[in-house]
Formats: C-alpha cells, structure tokens, sequence
C-alpha cells in the first residue's frame, strides 16, 4: 500500500469528499448524466489508462474496427462515471432504488437453504451496486476490499458502503473471516475479475486469451460445499435504470481431484463473467491491465 503524507491525504480527501457532496445533491438521475460528463472529461485527460483500455479492446475484440473499440473504451469511462454518480446517492437508498430494476431476485433466498453462499462479480457496470442492493433486498453480506491508500477516502467509502447493512473485510487480513462467514451460514461477496498474482493464479481463458485468474473463489466454494451466484449491475441505457441481475446458483462439481475441480470451475465463472461483459461491452474496465501477468516465456502485453 502506498504511503501519503498527512497534506496529501487531506487534500485529496477533501477534494473527493467536496465531488461527491455535489454530485450526490443533485437529483439523482442529473448525478448520473453529471457522472457521465466527468467520465468523458477522465477518457480525454487520461491517456496512460486510454492506451491500456486500446490494448486490451484489440485483443478482446480483434473482429472490431478501431473507431468501434474506440467507441467502446469511451463507453467505458461513461460507465465509470455514472457508477460514481450512482455511488454519491448511496445515503439515500429510496433515491438509488428508483434508477434500480432487480432481475431475479427470488434466486438469493433458493440458494441459500441454511448454509453460506458466495457471491462473485468484477469490475462491471456500477458494481458497487451488487452489495447495496443485495443488502437492501435482504441479503447483507461480507465484502471483501482491498482498502483505498488514502485512509481518510477509505474510510469516507466504507460508510457508503456499509449503509444498507454489509460488512467490509480487508483482504489482506481475512482468511479466517471468510470461512467464519460461510460456515455460519451467511452471505460472502468477492470480485474476482483482476489480474492475480502467482501464488493465487491459475491461467484460463477470458476472451480467449489466457489470463492469470485468482482461483480462491473456486476454492472456497468447493472445500465449504456452498453455492456461487453472480450478481452483476450492468446500466440498461433502453431502460433507463441499472440492472441488479442474479444468476442462477452455480454448484462445484467433486471429481475427488480438487486441482481439476478447481480448475473446471475457476473456467466456468470466467466464461460466465465474459458473457455478461459481451452483453455490456462498453461496461467493464478495460483500463485495468487484466493481462499483466503471462504465462511462463511468453511477452508482455503491455
């Protein structure tokens, strides 16, 4: 984690703090469109991420032209900053649940049946959303973040995010956490989607090109014998509304060799997720370097 000194932290608290009580006190449907313009403002100032977001589009979309991959890398930091305007409402759950449509809802309680489940998405749509809504329709959960550099912006984001009932847990400190909230029979929220060091990684395919993706939601689910239901927060720009959308509930299979179990099922949510992200293309965050880490001899991407 990055070390701040105490002027930057408080300046750049300060100056978070003041974009989100202005944003956050207009109506909320002008937040998410005033959201939207700050993305555009991100997209033409931010061209480090801009050649990231152009690099992963080629390889994801080779069948595209440039001008369509530059559409959707613009798209996607509109997405970005709706989700930010969404995110400034979060003390005000009527508000959010007005530009909100659920989509298979009824899902989360048939799962559960009297034991823990875990919850997946990524980086996609407002994703902030997924735990918000899951706790607002009566299913808090245990979210695991990895917390901001700044503590003070940490802290001000863990207040929104714990609002409607959810627990955060810092991801560096929360193995026995994780496997307390299962075996009580509770909800456990992860985000899956980055890119995964060594040590946690095993490399599938998503979009066809193998990325080092973490393997302990597999895991988890598999040793604890609990379901995973992916919740995702996609905006329905026909609609008007972000969607909240449940999936059905995904069950590991136990072959007796937990490597290949792991394996079959780390490469079923990869390919899940990507369906939702070819639904939504303009929606996931293309800026972050997905496939940084390589296969052994193989060259930077990036």
């Amino acid at each position: 984690m990055a070390k701040h000194g105490k002027l930057q932290t408080s300046l750049e608290y300060a100056a978070a703090r003041i974009v989100l009580s202005l944003v956050g006190a207009l109506p909320i449907r002008q937040s998410i469109r005033l959201g939207r313009f700050f993305g555009l403002i991100a997209y033409r100032l931010a061209s480090e991420l801009r050649r990231t977001g152009e690099i992963n589009l080629k390889l994801a979309f080779p069948e595209k032209t440039a001008e369509e991959r530059h559409e959707l890398l613009k798209g996607s930091f509109e997405s970005l900053g709706r989700a930010m305007g969404l995110f400034s409402h979060f003390t005000d759950p009527e508000s959010i649940l007005s530009v909100v449509e659920p989509v298979g809802v009824e899902r989360l309680q048939a799962a559960k049946r009297g034991r823990g489940v875990i919850f997946f998405t990524g980086h996609f749509g407002a994703w902030e959303l997924t735990s918000f809504a899951a706790a607002h329709f009566g299913y808090p959960m245990s979210e695991l973040v990895r917390p901001i550099d700044n503590p003070k912006i940490e802290q001000m984001v863990d207040y929104y995010r714990t609002r409607t009932g959810n627990t955060t847990l810092d991801k560096f400190s929360a193995a026995r956490t994780m496997l307390k909230v299962l075996r009580a029979g509770d909800f456990l929220g992860l985000l899956f989607d980055l890119n995964a060091l060594d040590d946690e990684a095993i490399f599938v395919d998503f979009f066809g090109v193998p990325a080092s993706t973490n393997f302990m939601t597999a895991k988890l689910a598999l040793r604890n014998n609990v379901p995973l239901i992916g919740i995702f927060a996609p905006w329905d720009e026909t609609r008007g509304k972000f969607l909240f959308e449940v999936t059905e509930p995904i069950e590991g299979e136990h072959s007796g060799d937990e490597e290949a179990d792991v394996r079959n099922l780390t490469t079923r949510l990869t390919k899940l997720y990507e369906q939702e992200i070819r639904r939504y293309p303009d929606q996931w965050l293309w800026v972050h370097k997905r496939w940084k880490t390589r296969p052994p001899g193989e060259p930077s991407i990036y």
